[in-house]
């Protein structure tokens, strides 16, 4: 069979890789100048190829529509992925959160490694080419059509990709082609991406700052109703010009996005954000360890007193908070202010504005409804020879290595062609 697969990504690249291995006749179409651009930006240029937790483990960090993937992941899993890269040269490590990385530390030659395989099965690459219509005769595929010419094919898989990162060439164009067939498009909105807050110029005095080992929690703050926990995570964030980010920032994010009424929540000022400066204490344990610090510094003023207990950017910023004078002397400093001072740093609260620009965005949430699709084969159930695979299906997770796996998965899928 002859097989058009439009995107270069690693969804893509996966779909040719496998149909080809099938002994079909595989021609790729990418609209940038090189395969793969998103690829390697990914994990900071580092590329977070995967996790290591068990599959079954997978669904539960994918927010969006993740028992979908259910097929997939079991057809094509993390130790799969490890293997392909392995026969092709490069190996893997684990980081902290079960993070899997090239022992190289390189995007970039992750995507050599697909490159590579790529060129041993012979797959026809064509680059500066865009797709501008999927060919189809009494509800079966025949082709393509691009700018230049018409491209005959048994069977089309698209996996263009999102909006998110417009300069790789995630612009939405297999939204209108989809569409074009009838398919529905779920809303397009940013996922894994930096939140603003309303107290954004007291954030911007913290620009730049980091903070690891945090727990957030995110609580919609409706008095009418009791408060509601959204999102709970522990690990890494940053504050920045406009707000929040970092990866317990973006995981939350994901969460969010797919939140109930959030327009309305967001507007009224009812999403908030808790930081817990000091998770691996309890209250009272907090308070004794600043009682103890005070006590080292009994005879200097308050502004003076916190350098062991938090990062110096961080400092003025609580001192505001907290309501205690700056030049007042420690040991004048009362068990309620102290106490207050505890409660501030286990519970330090911002109030969400929204989301950056999906242009901001690492993934993108919506997309082609998957109940459209064949969740076995990712063949479309309403143009037969019409596959998808990647971030162009509503699906999206947190960060990890999960959105990777799931261009593979499903890309592998895709390119079984049944």
């Amino acid at each position: 069979m002859n097989i058009v697969v439009i995107g270069g990504g690693p969804a893509g690249m996966m779909s040719a890789i496998q149909a080809s291995q099938n002994r079909h006749k595989v021609i790729l179409i990418e609209k940038m100048n090189m395969l793969g651009k998103k690829l390697l930006i990914t994990g900071k240029g580092r590329c977070n190829i995967t996790s290591s937790l068990y599959m079954a483990d997978f669904i539960k960090n994918i927010p969006g529509n993740g028992k979908f993937l259910y097929s997939a992941f079991q057809n094509y899993t993390n130790q799969d992925i490890i293997e392909f890269l392995r026969e092709q040269g490069l190996e893997v490590k684990e980081e902290r959160g079960n993070r899997i990385f090239p022992i190289t530390d390189k995007s970039k030659d992750v995507l050599e490694c697909f490159k590579k395989k790529l060129e041993d099965l012979g797959v026809e690459i064509r680059l500066n080419t865009a797709v501008k219509e999927i060919l189809v005769s009494e509800n079966y595929v025949v082709g393509v059509r691009t700018e230049k010419e018409k491209i005959y094919a048994d069977k089309v898989i698209l996996a263009t990709g999102g909006k998110s990162y417009p300069l790789t060439g995630s612009t939405g164009d297999g939204y209108i082609l989809a569409s074009n067939l009838g398919h529905t498009i779920q809303e397009i909105k940013p996922s894994l991406v930096p939140l603003e807050i309303y107290d954004k110029e007291e954030a911007s005095k913290m620009q730049g700052l980091s903070l690891k080992n945090v727990k957030i929690k995110l609580i919609e703050n409706n008095k009418e109703t009791q408060k509601k926990e959204i999102y709970e995570d522990f690990g890494e964030m940053l504050f920045t010009h406009f707000g929040i980010s970092g990866p317990i920032i973006l995981s939350a994010s994901a969460h969010l996005v797919r939140y109930p009424n959030l327009k309305q929540l967001l507007d009224e000022r009812k999403i908030k954000l808790y930081i817990d400066l000091k998770p691996a204490l309890t209250e009272e344990q907090l308070d004794n360890r600043i009682l103890r610090d005070f006590k080292k510094v009994k005879n200097k003023q308050f502004k003076n007193s916190l350098d062991n207990l938090l990062p110096q950017k961080i400092i003025p910023y609580i001192i505001e908070k907290s309501q205690i004078s700056e030049e007042k002397k420690v040991n004048e400093i009362t068990k309620e202010e102290r106490k207050r001072l505890s409660q501030l740093l286990k519970r330090l609260e911002f109030t969400i504005k929204g989301f950056r620009p999906i242009e901001e965005a690492i993934i993108t949430s919506g997309g082609i409804n998957v109940k459209e699709i064949n969740p076995k084969t990712m063949e479309s159930k309403l143009v037969k020879g019409l596959y998808f695979a990647g971030e162009i299906i509503d699906v999206d997770a947190y960060t990890g290595g999960f959105n990777l796996q799931i261009a593979y998965s499903t890309g592998y899928i895709a390119g079984q062609l049944q």
